[in-house]
């Protein structure tokens, strides 16, 4: 105990020194854009619903993120955006401002489009803001965000020709999508659509500082009215855009836009959301004398305190994963790849973010009253079916054994219980055998692992409530693990027809493990 009294003293010490460093400074965006990274280099505040980033890949696996630091061609700049993810969905209502000649087509078709040429000497990016020069346009474009609204700034070298296109057709499929003007400088609407997540809904508002001189728009194959161009007086160089977006309706994106951004000061707001910024990321305090290794630890917690992102609005509404309309006193939260984040980030967040930890858990027990599952890979409300598993338990025991448990413990038994008595996903032939084999399922290694895991955790927390017979059945089950041990080689190998799987290699990444091979299980 003398020893953790002194991580935390040291921690809280770390705390108070660091409170005049500017952290967001040590953060760059771009790293993890190229390669394989799937990242954005957007703005968005901690944890917020908006992502607002330029989209230069409209699919494919490297385009996750709506960006790849390779591409030299930018679309325009939409409002949501995955982070690291290997899949891609979101990019909604895209907007790109632009002169001359009208363009329906965005040009990744290698036809003429309102796409535009960028070079990265003229782009920058740190946390909480994003700019451009669209060199086709001359158009500088500055981004900023606050929880739930993107504020866009756009310098037009020739006032007289200021345009802009709203895209609501951009990347996934179009389900519904709806845009009413109600006057010369406000428009609001709806995106309904189909990717990864299967009825994604996002409603929203568009403020413009100008009136508007002229509007057309045109309809998309299923005739739904999918873009709006606009053209402005020349009034100023600069017009300002503020978006609010909500997963409600257009009511609830109108009153998170008045809420967070009822101004008009652009800079105001990147204060603020640098701020936020600051704030988060100086809960860890490191020292180097190597600079770079500063950018690449607080680009890295940046890239951790990206998601989840808040889901609900500010009166407290949000759509639940019956894709219903909900009420709650916390604060709703969506993205969770558990798979991923189970092992590191979430116990990450009980020493960084503890408030959030129990609103995450809060919201993985809206998933399971609304929805009747805990989440495995939950999007916008949506159940992707993607991963292996049931770590929102993990992510649940973890934060109660560390005194995070203020929520319904007996409700939380009950939806682990569920999801582990499930007959889906090879747990039918983990539960009749105590293990899963090549023939039964496939990634069956890494399933009866995790499973045995999983059922650890929630023998932990039925022993932490005095559940004894509950824990006693789990802490069995944990031990299934030994059932795919081979003591002749001491690794975890899948299993055949009852026996060991020929012609076994620890080294080789095959279908019984997922995304790995026997050495990292």
């Amino acid at each position: 105990m003398k020893n953790f009294s002194l991580i935390l003293f040291l921690g809280i010490h770390s705390l108070l020194i660091s409170q005049s460093q500017d952290y967001s400074t040590l953060v760059n965006p771009f790293i993890g854009t190229g390669g394989h990274g799937h990242t954005y280099p957007g703005a968005t505040e901690p944890f917020g619903f908006m992502q607002l980033s330029p989209d230069t890949r409209i699919d494919g696996w490297d385009g996750c993120g709506g960006y790849h630091y390779s591409d030299s061609v930018i679309y325009g700049f939409s409002h949501t955006h995955l982070s690291g993810t290997g899949v891609s969905d979101l990019g909604d209502i895209l907007i790109m401002p632009f002169n001359g000649k009208n363009q329906w087509n965005n040009g990744a078709d290698q036809r003429d489009g309102y796409g535009s040429v960028f070079s990265h000497k003229n782009e920058t990016a740190n946390a909480g803001y994003y700019s451009v020069l669209l060199d086709d346009s001359d158009i500088k474009v500055e981004l900023t965000s606050a929880a739930h609204t993107g504020f866009h700034k756009y310098h037009y070298s020739n006032k007289k020709d200021k345009k802009l296109i709203i895209d609501l057709d951009h990347r996934d499929h179009l389900l519904n999508a709806e845009i009413k003007k109600i006057n010369d400088s406000t428009f609001v609407g709806k995106r309904i659509s189909k990717g990864w997540a299967q009825e994604q809904h996002i409603y929203f508002v568009i403020q413009l500082s100008e009136k508007i001189e002229s509007e057309c728009t045109i309809r998309n194959e299923a005739r739904y009215f999918s873009k709006l161009i606009l053209k402005f007086n020349s009034k100023s160089h600069d017009l300002l855009i503020k978006v609010g977006i909500s997963a409600v309706d257009i009511d609830g994106a109108v009153k998170n836009l008045e809420t967070e951004i009822p101004h008009w000061d652009f800079e105001k707001t990147k204060l603020a959301t640098k701020q936020k910024w600051n704030s988060e990321l100086s809960k860890i305090n490191i020292k180097t004398i190597d600079k770079d290794k500063e950018i690449i630890f607080y680009t890295a917690l940046y890239h951790s305190f990206l998601a989840p992102n808040v889901f609900s609005d500010v009166d407290g509404r949000y759509r639940g994963t019956d894709l219903k309309v909900h009420q709650t006193n916390l604060t709703q939260y969506t993205i969770f790849s558990l798979w991923d984040t189970f092992r590191a980030t979430h116990p990450l967040f009980t020493i960084t973010q503890q408030q959030k930890t129990l609103e995450f858990i809060n919201t993985f027990l809206n998933h399971y009253k609304n929805g009747g599952i805990l989440p495995i890979w939950e999007l916008n409300a949506n159940y992707t079916k993607c991963m292996i598993g049931y770590h929102a338990i993990p992510v649940i025991t973890d934060a109660y054994v560390k005194g995070i448990n203020d929520f319904d413990t007996d409700l939380a038994l009950e939806a682990m219980l569920y999801s582990a008595e499930l007959k889906h996903l090879g747990l039918d032939a983990y539960q009749k055998n105590g293990f899963i084999s090549s023939q039964d399922e496939s990634e069956s290694v890494s399933k009866t692992l995790e499973y045995a895991y999983d059922d650890w955790c929630i023998a932990v927390f039925a022993d932490s409530l005095g559940k004894d017979s509950i824990a006693d059945v789990y802490y069995s089950r944990s031990l299934y693990y030994k059932n795919l041990y081979n003591p002749e080689s001491k690794f975890m190998e899948p299993k055949f027809n009852g026996g060991f799987k020929d012609s076994f290699k620890p080294d080789e990444v095959t279908f019984d493990y997922t995304e790995a091979n026997s050495w990292q299980y």
